[in-house]
């Protein structure tokens, strides 16, 4: 290491205080590391990244010196760029009052909301196997195919009409309309706002996003909705009297306008307004009290917080939203009236009613009167819970459904969308609601199946899965990673992936155009050589080329000149180094001889895992099918308090079931902070985590109950923490403390892969902590208590938020600063 007096730029000594100090604090930051100090250390970013993390956290615990983001250590690269770029601060700074911190909830009044939650759901489930046995027993008096048929007809719709209508009266009797306020969480307010979220969110109304349905089905719920709408994200608003979007306007799938959020132990509902012919690009947050006037478009990856209003005409993007002359609709309108959305909507309703609600009950019908291993179990009494006759029936049914469906379900997916595919033609525009949409709309359903990419992601054989479902892969330059366990696209046909490339979870391929009248598909083409970061939305037309890094939660450009050879980060993105130095060191292990043992026995490694993955996935249907079999033992006893205690039951048993495979796995041990090849052991043991389902943690959003099975995972957990809906990767390295607020969609994630280097590390949530709607936590990172990270924003590793500091954007950065000393 040099001495700090060589850190400064090029041969002269700094000639401002700022610079001096700057130089002072970045020897301060590296002396312990023993690393390389020049003119132009920060010039190598990827080596130094979570370095020049720490330096600007020392940086803002200085009244004197302006507040230093990662954004501006990229665009200003050596000290005296850095220290000529930056405001001046005043010799007298103004005093900041801070926030108060939220006052510590009540403990009390956690325990009795998580009670009345438990209640609620075992009566609503009382009433659904009420409802269930008495059609049931209806329909089993039928005689002959012709009754049945009718019968399960009847039944069927009447219950799937009181399963759409039910929230819908609930949510008027128990809130009326919805107001623009706040309460408390674990209040008797918050348990009204629950029940009808829970309420929403469980209506079958929710497998009609994209159809003419669900947009009467918001106006039922008190939204102000313009004719020619089309919704197309499945995050379901809840306070819908806030929302009003006029004529003509298009939601991409994977926006979030809730119309609520949670902030510091608080719910708070606020309008979302959009005007006509606005459009919501896809993965873009929309805060409360937001708006867009009419003619307005907000782009991918992008977000308004709380306040922000686009004006009439004017294209926005970006996280904070800034002003571009980018235009999202890129698809020409079609003939598509009020008529043709009528008649969709009406077909689809008549498909529902006369052909899939009587063919699955008549199917459950069929299967317990004619299948012997159930058969014979219909009726009390018959063998006996402890017959060996029911665990071995149990064990057939189980073993056929299981893997005859994994079976016959990768037949289908590799034949049937392929001859779909034929009726859709690329770069050709299409009215909506017409017989190419429900073409589209069914591809996309088939092949976005989690369960195969869950299968064959990280590992050798997901590259040849998605071959086969249509990707285009010429030329594979087999990695053993080259895609993680969750991509999705809007047809797998029209997806280009190049030589080498390398791509993390959470990649959205949107290869579909919108307007409010029409679609069309296009190629999306991904080039050679490049490392794709979580959670990226890639449109087509997308200019990146080959050798490229696009960071976690990038905003991929849609104008300008092709990027190559370079690193994009943030949204809007700008350029960062390509490279990451301290990376290459595990090059060896990606060539030659070392590289082709490697990656045999990664591969090695994955097929046990896969074959793991297999196992205890029929465990847990095997376990579900005893429990079912037993409740058909026992039928014609307490048939509504068995299915009620079934539902209970399999819900429970699948969160504890998962939860102690993860612990076993991780032999009860914690994680501990790694950097190493993904070609090393332990980075294939930690992939085998990733392998355990997560996604039935939803049920249990906005519960006292989902705290406890994130402290049964090893999270360690505060206590009354707001959970509505977070994601968290590494549970074993993560810390929440007491009444921290975690919305919808936000994620802490302890972990980073950039191209062949596996890197992770702890993060800390302090006390009263908010993480906003789909906003991100990356590894290494500190939030001080009461510190607020806003929607839609993007942590970076290594981080440090001051105590009750508020950060917003992407790359996130303090928006209202609030110096250490003034505090």
């Amino acid at each position: 290491m040099v001495e700090s007096s060589t850190i400064h730029n090029g041969d002269t000594a700094p000639s401002t205080r700022t610079e001096r100090k700057f130089a002072e604090l970045l020897a301060g930051v590296v002396k312990a590391e023993r690393v390389s100090v020049d003119s132009h250390f920060f010039d190598d970013l990827g080596a130094n990244s979570l370095l020049m993390a720490q330096f600007c956290a020392r940086v803002r615990k200085h009244d004197d010196l302006p507040s230093v983001s990662m954004k501006d250590i990229y665009r200003h690269p050596t000290i005296r760029s850095l220290a000529t770029a930056l405001p001046a601060v005043p010799a007298v700074p103004v005093p900041v009052v801070p926030e108060e911190p939220a006052p510590a909830g009540s403990t009390r009044r956690y325990v009795l909301c998580g009670t009345a939650q438990l209640l609620i759901f075992l009566a609503y489930s009382y009433l659904a196997g009420l409802v269930t046995v008495r059609g049931f027993t209806w329909v089993s008096a039928g005689s002959g195919l012709g009754d049945i048929y009718l019968r399960s007809a009847l039944f069927g719709t009447a219950g799937f009409l009181g399963m759409c209508l039910f929230p819908v009266a609930a949510k008027w009797i128990l809130v009326g309309r919805w107001q623009t306020c706040e309460f408390p969480v674990w209040s008797l307010a918050y348990l009204r706002f629950w029940t009808v979220r829970v309420l929403i969110h469980a209506n079958p109304m929710r497998f009609f996003i994209g159809n003419p349905l669900y947009v009467l089905y918001l106006r039922a719920l008190g939204a102000r909705i313009g004719r020619n709408v089309t919704i197309l994200s499945p995050a379901v608003p809840v306070c819908t009297d806030l929302l009003t979007i006029g004529a003509g306007t298009v939601i991409r799938k994977d926006a979030y306008f809730l119309c609520y959020r949670a902030h510091a132990g608080r719910i708070q509902t606020g309008p979302v307004t959009l005007g006509r012919d606005v459009y919501i690009g896809e993965r873009s947050v929309l805060d409360i009290k937001t708006s867009l006037g009419d003619g307005a478009q907000l782009g991918h990856a992008s977000a308004l917080q709380s306040g922000e209003a686009v004006p009439a005409g004017q294209h926005w993007h970006g996280s904070p939203a800034q002003r571009t002359d980018v235009d999202y609709v890129r698809v020409a309108p079609a003939g598509c009236g009020t008529l043709r959305r009528f008649g969709y909507g009406f077909l689809t309703l008549v498909q529902v009613c006369v052909v899939y609600v009587p063919l699955g009950v008549g199917v459950m019908y069929l299967l317990l009167t004619e299948v012997p291993a159930l058969g014979r179990w219909l009726g009390p009494g018959t063998e006996g819970l402890t017959s060996a006759a029911l665990y071995l029936d149990a064990l057939v049914i189980s073993l056929v459904v299981f893997f005859g469906f994994t079976l016959l379900g990768m037949v289908w997916l590799f034949t049937v969308p392929r001859l779909l595919n034929l009726l859709v033609k690329p770069d050709k525009v299409y009215p909506l609601y017409g017989f190419h949409y429900s073409v589209h709309r069914a591809i996309a359903r088939m092949t976005n199946n989690k369960f195969f990419k869950w299968l064959f992601g990280d590992s050798s054989y997901i590259v040849h899965y998605l071959r086969y479902l249509g990707y285009d892969m010429s030329r594979i330059e087999q990695t053993g990673s080259n895609f993680g366990t969750d991509v999705a696209h809007e047809t797998p046909f029209l997806a280009t992936i190049g030589s080498g490339t390398m791509v993390a979870d959470g990649l959205s391929i949107i290869n579909a155009d919108f307007s409010s009248s029409s679609f069309r598909v296009s190629r999306a083409s991904i080039g050679a050589h490049n490392f794709l970061g979580n959670f990226i939305a890639y449109p087509a037309g997308g200019r990146t080329g080959e050798n490229c890094l696009l960071a976690t939660k990038v905003m991929v450009p849609l104008d300008g000149e092709v990027r190559e050879g370079v690193g994009l980060l943030g949204s809007p993105s700008f350029e960062i180094p390509r490279s990451v130095e301290r990376d290459i060191r595990f090059d060896h292990f990606r060539t030659g001889d070392e590289f082709r043992r490697r990656l045999a026995a990664k591969n090695r490694h994955n097929t046990v895992t896969m074959a793991l993955f297999l196992f205890l996935r029929w465990v847990h249907v095997f376990v579900l099918t005893v429990l079912a079999v037993a409740a058909i033992e026992l039928y014609g006893v307490v048939e509504q308090l068995l299915i009620a205690a079934y539902m209970a039951l399999s819900i429970a048993f699948t969160a504890v079931y998962f939860s102690m495979v993860e612990r076993v796995i991780l032999r009860f041990r914690p994680l501990r902070p790694q950097l190493c090849s993904i070609y090393e052991q332990y980075f294939w043991w930690h992939e085998r985590l990733w392998k355990v389902p997560d996604t039935h943690f939803n049920a249990f959003n906005g519960t006292p109950f989902k705290n406890l099975l994130w402290r049964m995972l090893g999270v360690r957990l505060g206590r009354r923490v707001f959970d509505d809906g977070c994601y968290i990767t590494e549970r074993t390295l993560t810390a929440v403390g007491d009444d921290a607020t975690l919305n919808m969609g936000s994620k802490i994630q302890c972990h980073s892969q950039e191209d062949g280097t596996f890197k992770s590390d702890h993060s800390t949530i302090g006390n009263g902590c908010t993480l906003g709607v789909g906003a991100l936590v990356h590894y290494g990172v500190t939030m001080g208590d009461g510190a607020v990270l806003a929607a839609d924003s993007f942590l970076m590793k290594g981080e440090e938020i001051p105590q009750r500091a508020r950060w917003a954007g992407n790359p996130a950065t303090e928006t209202h600063p609030v110096h250490q000393g003034s505090a």
